[in-house]
């Protein structure tokens, strides 16, 4: 009997402990769900809300919830992500930048030089020509020099020459000199009236360029000479020969032409775009075709006021030396002339390459940040030693890009040349207002597939942008809804097939951040057929 009531009470005991242990199964997950929500709120804090941007990527932002104007809802931005820059600029992921090979270069301030070349003939120096023309009437007795080119010595006799005039004033100076001598110890009025006439007939003969020593043996001789010898004036050479034996020649009349050629003048003409940075004083570097490889020194020493006509071209002096002859009037040279830009002062500048020059408007690329460029139209000053001035758009330290490994076709404008940065940089042709260019929307968390397909109608057709504005329908893969938008068209030999108002059904890829192409386009009755995206 008591085994019996022991063994119900321990059936008793399990079925309450079967009973507790189904109650608190069952109650378990009730009571474990507070503490795991709370180890959640603890692991991953609620982040906050920054502002709301704009889901086309546009610079418009929201500090509260809101909806575009084709009824997609602003995206929310967290505090600790990256701020979506609203500045205008072009981004290319950084395996691009490496792939193109972008180059960049710190816009500082240097002195600009740079090499002016011109041609030109080189010219006896002005300042060391002669002529002797006699001041006297008379015939040529005798001629020492008689070639053209013949060099002569300062003083060297020229020629012998018989004046009438000439031989009657040594009489009278004779006379007058002699009276002067006889005189010494008559009245001084009478000595002093002797004196006068000897001065004035001496006078004469220094007039008719006389020399000193031609007068000094006239005194020795006692006597007038029947002819009387000029004297070269400077040491040179005989440029132009007009004397001949035996002529008769008249006062003022040229018999020859002289010059001295330790210096030799280049006349060199300069392009008038080059006059800005023409000085006087600057080192010239001369080839003379008769001498090839031989290079002469020279400086600017004259840059002449006026401006050809015909040829747009001023003329500069360059004095070079000629010790050794070997340089001669009418050679023809080349000339490059080493020049200061702005002055000599230092300037701020950029690499001539980093400058994309459309004939209206000058365009750089500037680096923002690691993969981000701003293009900004600059103005431009002096140019030198491959580098030009940055008058405006461009500060110290900022980095410029200096070349890409970039194609651009040769149909392509530069709108087209920039388009393969991002067309959408906010530069235009000078007081033109560019219309507005949607970006596609951006992804907003759904699985992003190689490709997407759909279907529309061709707007516009940019052969030169190499892109294509189609009216699309809705993309549900990428929570589009039916919107036109611009395609990049990399495939230039889709471009033959599309034409506006065409029906298409095409495929599309994302090229970058904002930016979409197209893969491949099926037109007409492909269209028409095609059955869903």
């Amino acid at each position: 009997m008591k085994k019996l009531v022991a063994l119900g009470g321990m059936a008793g005991l399990l079925a309450i402990g079967v009973g507790s242990g189904y109650w608190l199964g069952n109650r378990a997950p009730q009571l474990a769900s507070p503490p795991t929500a709370a180890a959640g709120r603890m692991a991953e804090p609620e982040r906050r809300v920054l502002y709301y941007r704009n889901p086309m990527g546009l610079p418009d932002t929201s500090p509260v919830p809101k909806k575009d104007p084709m009824g997609m809802d602003y995206v929310p931005v967290f505090e600790g992500d990256a701020p979506e820059t609203t500045a205008p600029g072009v981004r290319i992921s950084v395996d691009k930048v490496q792939k193109i090979g972008v180059r960049t270069e710190t816009a500082a301030v240097r002195v600009l030089s740079r090499t002016i070349r011109a041609v030109g003939v080189l010219q006896a120096n002005e300042r060391s020509l002669y002529s002797v023309s006699p001041r006297l009437e008379g015939w040529i007795e005798r001629l020492h020099v008689n070639a053209t080119g013949q060099p002569v010595r300062r003083g060297q006799p020229l020629m012998e020459i018989y004046s009438p005039d000439l031989v009657a004033t040594q009489e009278e100076y004779l006379i007058a000199w002699r009276g002067t001598q006889s005189l010494r110890d008559a009245a001084p009025e009478i000595r002093r009236s002797m004196e006068v006439l000897a001065d004035s007939a001496l006078q004469r003969l220094r007039n008719w360029e006389i020399s000193e020593a031609e007068i000094q043996q006239l005194r020795r001789e006692g006597r007038p000479r029947q002819t009387m010898v000029l004297r070269s004036p400077a040491s040179g050479v005989v440029l132009e020969k007009a004397a001949f034996q035996g002529m008769r020649f008249m006062p003022g009349e040229m018999l020859y032409r002289i010059a001295d050629l330790s210096t030799v003048w280049l006349i060199a003409d300069v392009y008038e775009q080059d006059l800005t940075q023409l000085r006087v004083g600057a080192p010239v570097k001369v080839h003379m075709t008769a001498y090839p490889g031989r290079e002469f020194a020279g400086t600017v020493s004259f840059v002449y006021p006026t401006v050809a006509q015909d040829t747009r071209t001023a003329r500069a002096r360059v004095e070079l030396a000629n010790p050794d002859g070997l340089l001669k009037p009418e050679m023809y040279a080349e000339a490059r002339i080493e020049s200061a830009a702005g002055g000599g002062e230092a300037r701020l500048s950029i690499p001539d390459s980093a400058v994309i020059d459309s004939g209206t408007r000058r365009v750089v690329l500037v680096q923002r940040d690691e993969g981000r460029f701003e293009p900004r139209e600059v103005r431009l000053g002096h140019r030198g030693g491959g580098h030009v001035e940055v008058l405006e758009g461009v500060a110290e330290g900022e980095k410029v890009v200096t070349g890409a490994n970039f194609l651009i076709d040769a149909e392509s404008n530069l709108k087209a040349a920039l388009s393969s940065f991002g067309a959408h940089s906010g530069h235009g042709t000078p007081g033109e207002t560019p219309a507005p260019k949607p970006s596609p929307p951006a992804d907003t968390g759904a699985p992003r597939p190689e490709a997407w397909r759909t279907r529309g109608r061709v707007i516009e057709v940019e052969v030169a942008k190499a892109s294509v504005v189609i009216e699309h329908e809705a993309v549900p893969a990428l929570k589009w809804p039916a919107m036109t938008m611009p395609f990049a068209v990399p495939d230039r030999t889709l471009l033959r097939s599309l034409r506006p108002g065409q029906r298409i059904e095409f495929g599309f890829n994302r090229l970058g951040d904002g930016e979409y192409a197209l893969s491949d386009v099926k037109p007409g009755a492909a269209a028409e057929s095609h059955k869903g995206h």
